[in-house]
């Protein structure tokens, strides 16, 4: 019988990786949660280029993979913190290793100097 794998075994781990991270708000959100943990409207205002239905999209993602964790507090109005997981903390390694990369050659990619 020949090698029956689906499309989703036969894709690189690079695949897998993007779609755990799922947007392109991922990498600032997780850069924000390794500060430390953040309340919703904390995280809003760091994050400020992120619109706040982009935010909540984001950050249902990255908890139903596993990266961030949410706590809810029974305070009056109740109170929503965000952290990460283990997993997401691991990620920490890898996010400063890209801003290591961009640092070096990100900038001069914008003009499109060769």
């Amino acid at each position: 019988m020949p090698n029956e794998q689906t499309p989703d075994e036969q894709q690189p781990p690079i695949c897998d990786v993007l779609t755990i991270l799922g947007s392109k708000w991922s990498f600032l959100v997780i850069a924000e949660l390794i500060k430390g943990p953040q309340r919703f409207n904390q995280l809003q205002r760091n994050a400020a280029v992120i619109k706040t239905q982009s935010l909540t999209d984001t950050l249902r993602h990255l908890e139903k993979t596993g990266v961030v964790q949410r706590e809810v507090f029974p305070t009056v109005p109740v109170t929503v913190e965000y952290s990460l997981t283990e997993k997401g903390r691991d990620f920490g390694r890898v996010l400063k290793e890209l801003e290591d990369w961009a640092q070096r050659w990100a900038k001069p990619a914008y003009g499109l100097e060769a």
